[in-house]
């Protein structure tokens, strides 16, 4: 499922997909906790739950989303690009604490097991699997580059996949009466949401501790920056995300005296920084240039 359109996406395009996603779920979510109630089925309520936070990850993450289009502002110097990081984290969080609920709620029913209406759940799981295809395939036009479309895209998903295994759990109880069926798809259910949540932790928590972005070899970077022409030494070398698609480098670069001598340090600086955009991508760099005299004015280096 992907969008040719990958140039002409924006904010307010990426945020019409998020909210027509979000209508669709909460007015079937609507539909899933009346019947859930009236089926006497956990998975159904599981989904039902599951949907409710759904719910809430769209919102969220239509929230960040307007944020983060915010433009730089006082203290605020990057604006609010963070948002949709702190929207997926909290994504993760949520599917985490609900699959902690669910799995409790199937432990039980697998011991005890309740009378469940097979049929309806079988309606009402591929009325879901319907939904929430439908929202996936609106979240998947966005700009998946973000963490926090994808982190919403993992809920849509996941809740699909559920809808699947509640689906096949209904027949089997319409057809057999095995009523552990419908824990049993709960607990599949319960697995998919901590695979996800745990994705999105990872990547969201990467990006807050400001870590390396994975695609970027720190070692390869140096031997880059040093094989330009005048360039000593790098040292303090520093890369981190600020946000989804936004990798951000700092460095100090001990370059031949002859660079101040001549005034070569502009010219220097656009080597440097065509380096970082041609082999790695990375477009918003800050470089300090040092005559190799001044590392005995610096602390600590690495």
């Amino acid at each position: 499922m992907s969008d040719p359109d990958v140039g002409a996406r924006s904010p307010v395009r990426d945020g019409r997909y998020l909210s027509a996603a979000l209508i669709l779920i909460v007015a079937f979510m609507v539909v899933e906790v009346v019947v859930s109630v009236l089926s006497h089925s956990l998975a159904l309520l599981s989904d039902a739950g599951h949907m409710v936070v759904d719910a809430m990850a769209l919102a969220a993450s239509l929230a960040a989303l307007r944020w983060g289009a915010r433009p730089p502002r006082g203290p605020w110097t990057y604006g609010f690009r963070r948002a949709e990081i702190l929207s997926a984290a909290v994504n993760g969080v949520t599917l985490l604490a609900i699959a902690a609920v669910m799995f409790a709620g199937a432990v039980e029913r697998l011991w005890h097991p309740a009378t469940v209406a097979g049929g309806d759940v079988v309606v009402v799981a591929l009325v879901g699997v319907v939904v929430n295809a439908a929202a996936a395939w609106m979240l998947s036009r966005a700009d998946r580059r973000s963490l926090n479309v994808r982190g919403s895209l993992r809920h849509v998903l996941t809740d699909l996949y559920g809808f699947l295994a509640t689906a096949v759990a209904g027949g089997v109880i319409a057809a057999t009466h095995f009523e552990r069926a419908d824990p049993i798809a709960t607990l599949v259910v319960v697995a998919l949401m901590a695979r996800a949540a745990w994705s999105l932790l990872v990547a969201s928590g990467r990006i807050l501790l400001e870590a390396a972005p994975e695609n970027v070899d720190l070692d390869e970077v140096r031997r880059h920056l040093t094989g330009i022409a005048h360039v000593v030494e790098v040292h303090d070398l520093h890369v981190w995300t600020l946000s989804s698609g936004l990798p951000v480098l700092s460095a100090h670069v001990v370059v031949d005296d002859a660079v101040f001598a001549t005034g070569a340090a502009p010219r220097l600086l656009d080597d440097l920084q065509s380096c970082l955009t041609g082999h790695f991508d990375v477009e918003h760099s800050t470089f300090q240039l040092e005559p190799s005299r001044h590392r005995a004015h610096e602390g600590q280096v690495h």
